[in-house]
């Protein structure tokens, strides 16, 4: 009988959240992410789970919620900052009201070449640029690629700012985006990523800007088939964490998160230039028009003013000074 009560004990203690498998603190993380399941973004989270689980001996696990289940990006950081969502991928650029670095790594012609953005986001200016989260309620712990943004459009070929002029584009919701397409003679809808298709059919807008796979995978190649390869911003995806949230794990298990989280990035990158070249020949042989002979220059020089306006703050004017030093 004695035996069976020190087996009902022992039973009790390893039950989860209990006991000897140090589970008190166990708890699923509810991760959030705009994309569609297949999207390298949320395979890279899902990617992530599998690390986290298997290095806390399944403690934790990280439920990935795509395709805006969770809302669209602007309402996940919102719920990230107050806890309500703990980990969330999202662009630079929508966060860029909360976290003025964040904003400079979306500034327009910034990167010369995807490389150039590597060297800085995985060098000591991508880690300035992560822990300056902190201040402002979120923990960043790695940045996923984004490719190069460019514009299509379903009226004219762009081949020129003036082709630029009386175009009704669709850009993220941000204030830098927004001046941005106004710099260069066209009008900006400030739209929620999951109503451009909407848009498009309903003649609300002409066309919009984001990289190869956002716009095959969306199928905005259907709808707005003239895609002119501007390149005209590399802004990065980052991937955060609420306050909360890492407030509630031990010491060593924030750097278990943070180490998961790097290996992702690494993850994420391999798969995502397949996808670009995928995508891009996807749109093609779908009569996609690919317009890459037109002068960049005049592009960069309507920049001006905006590096004006955004660079007010001398911190931020040296550290785009860094980031251009970067060979």
């Amino acid at each position: 009988m004695a035996n069976v009560n020190v087996l009902k004990c022992l039973a009790f203690l390893l039950l989860p959240g209990l006991g000897l498998g140090g589970g008190a603190n166990a708890r699923d993380f509810r991760a959030a992410d705009t994309q569609a399941e297949d999207y390298p973004t949320v395979q890279a989270l899902v990617f992530m789970d599998r690390l986290v689980n298997e290095r806390t001996q399944g403690r934790h696990r990280i439920r990935v919620f795509h395709s805006r289940q969770l809302g669209e990006e602007k309402e996940t950081i919102e719920q990230t900052r107050v806890g309500a969502i703990d980990l969330n991928r999202t662009n630079v650029a929508p966060i860029g009201s909360f976290v003025p670095e964040a904003n400079v790594l979306a500034l327009p012609f910034l990167f010369r070449s995807i490389d150039h953005l590597y060297k800085v986001l995985d060098g000591p200016i991508g880690a300035e640029v992560l822990a300056s989260f902190e201040s402002y309620g979120f923990v960043g712990l790695t940045f996923y690629d984004s490719g190069a943004r460019s514009i299509y459009n379903n009226v004219r070929p762009v081949r020129s700012l003036a082709d630029m002029k009386g175009l009704r584009l669709r850009v993220q919701q941000s204030d830098l985006m927004m001046d941005m397409i106004k710099a260069l003679g066209a009008e900006p809808i400030a739209l929620p990523y999951g109503q451009v298709m909407t848009g498009l059919a309903t003649k609300l807008i002409d066309g919009a800007e984001n990289n190869w796979p956002s716009y095959v995978t969306t199928n905005h190649y259907m709808a707005a088939r003239y895609y002119t390869v501007t390149e005209h911003t590399m802004s990065p995806e980052v991937l955060l964490m609420s306050r909360r949230a890492w407030d509630s794990l031990s010491a060593e298990d924030r750097e278990i998160f943070r180490e998961a989280a790097w290996e992702s990035g690494r993850f994420m990158r391999q798969q995502w230039k397949a996808w670009e070249e995928r995508s891009r020949d996807q749109a093609q042989k779908a009569g996609a028009v690919v317009i890459t002979d037109f002068d960049r220059k005049p592009f960069m020089d309507a920049m001006s003013e905006i590096y004006d306006k955004s660079l007010s703050d001398p911190k931020l004017r040296q550290l785009v000074d860094r980031i251009r030093k970067v060979e």
